[in-house]
C-alpha cells in the first residue's frame, strides 16, 4: 500500500511539472490534408526517465505555458520536440524547455504535431509543416491575448523537431495552409538543437524515410535538405550540437551555419566535443549551459532585454 501511495505521489509530481496553462487546437473542424483511418488512434507511453512520448497524432495542438503574471517580456517561442517523425518527445524536449523559458519571461508554445503518415494524410510530406505554419499563424493572430510581441516570435526544434523548425524557417514562402489574412509565417529567430537539417550525405535515415519515403526523388531530397533552402530572408539562428552525436551527425549544424554565413544571416553555433544525442536542456559532459548562451544571444540581438 505504501509503495502504491508513493507511486501515486510521484505521478502527480510529474503531471504537475508538465501541466500547461492552456491547450489550443490547431484546426476547427476537419484537419486539412487528412483522410480517415479507423484503427489509427493516438498513443502515448512514458519511458524510464519519465519522458512522455506521443505517436499517431490526428488532432494536433499547441500547449501554452505562460511566465508568472507580470513577468512576460514579450518574447515567444514555438517548441518542436523531436522523435524522428515517428514520435513526439514531449517532456525532455517540450515541457521542461517551456518551463525554463517561462523562468526567463518567455511565453512558450509546445507543438504536438502530426507525424507524417500515408494512413492519415493525402500528402505526408507537408503534414508537419502545415501544423507548424498553422501554429505560427494562430500565435501571431492572437498576440494581444498572449501578451507577446508579434516581431519576437521564434521557433525551437530538437532533432527531427529541428528539421521541422528549420523547414518552417526556410519554407515560410511555401504556404501549405489556408492563410486568408496573409499572416506572416516567418519565425523571427530559430534555435536548433542537435537538428536534422539535411536529407543528403549527413541524413538521419529514420527522419528522412518517415517524411519523404524510402525512395525519394532527388528533387524531394533537395527540397527538404534545409541547408540548400537558406536565403537572405532566413531568420537568425542559434545552433547546438555535439561532435560525438552518432544519431544526427554534427555536420547538419555546421553546413547550415556555413550557408547562413554565406547569406549574411546572424548566427551562432556551439559544438560540444561530447554529449551524444538527445541531451535536451542539459549536456552532462560540460558545465556550460547552451540555454544560458542562447539567452545571451537573444539579448545581444535585441530579442530580449
Amino acid at each position: 500500500m505504501k509503495k502504491i501511495y508513493c507511486l501515486s505521489i510521484l505521478f502527480l509530481i510529474v503531471l504537475g511539472a508538465q501541466a500547461q496553462d492552456k491547450v489550443i487546437k490547431l484546426y476547427e473542424g476537419e484537419v486539412p490534408n487528412s483522410k480517415f483511418a479507423a484503427d489509427y488512434k493516438e498513443q502515448s507511453d512514458t519511458a524510464k526517465d519519465n519522458n512522455l512520448r506521443i505517436s499517431k497524432i490526428t488532432d494536433p495542438e499547441i500547449l501554452v505555458f505562460y511566465p508568472k503574471k507580470g513577468k512576460s517580456n514579450g518574447v515567444a517561442v514555438l517548441i518542436c520536440p523531436g522523435g524522428g517523425y515517428g514520435i513526439v518527445s514531449m517532456t525532455n524536449e517540450g515541457y521542461s524547455v517551456a518551463k525554463k523559458l517561462n523562468e526567463k519571461g518567455i511565453t512558450a508554445f509546445v507543438l504536438k504535431y502530426r507525424l507524417p503518415s500515408d494512413e492519415i494524410m493525402v500528402d505526408k510530406t507537408i503534414g508537419p509543416l502545415q501544423d507548424a505554419q498553422q501554429a505560427i499563424k494562430i500565435i501571431r493572430e492572437n498576440t494581444a491575448i498572449h501578451d507577446i510581441d508579434p516581431t519576437k516570435l521564434g521557433i525551437m526544434g530538437f532533432s527531427a523537431g529541428g528539421h521541422l523548425a528549420s523547414t518552417a524557417g526556410t519554407h515560410f514562402n511555401q504556404v501549405v495552409i489556408e492563410n486568408l489574412n496573409k499572416t506572416n509565417l516567418r519565425p523571427d529567430f530559430m534555435v536548433l538543437v542537435y537538428p536534422v537539417i539535411s536529407f543528403g550525405e549527413f541524413q538521419h535515415k529514420g527522419t528522412r524515410m518517415h517524411l519523404i519515403g524510402d525512395k525519394p526523388s532527388d528533387a524531394m531530397i533537395q527540397l527538404y535538405s534545409n541547408e540548400l533552402q537558406v536565403t537572405k530572408e532566413t531568420p537568425m539562428t542559434f545552433l547546438v550540437h555535439a561532435a560525438d552525436d552518432k544519431a544526427v551527425p554534427f555536420q547538419n549544424s555546421i553546413n547550415f551555419f556555413l550557408k547562413l554565413k554565406e547569406q549574411g544571416i546572424k548566427s551562432e553555433m556551439h559544438i560540444y566535443q561530447e554529449g551524444g544525442h538527445g541531451f535536451g536542456l542539459n549536456n552532462k559532459t560540460t558545465k556550460e549551459s547552451w540555454f544560458d548562451a542562447m539567452m545571451n544571444w537573444l539579448t545581444s540581438n535585441k530579442m530580449k532585454t
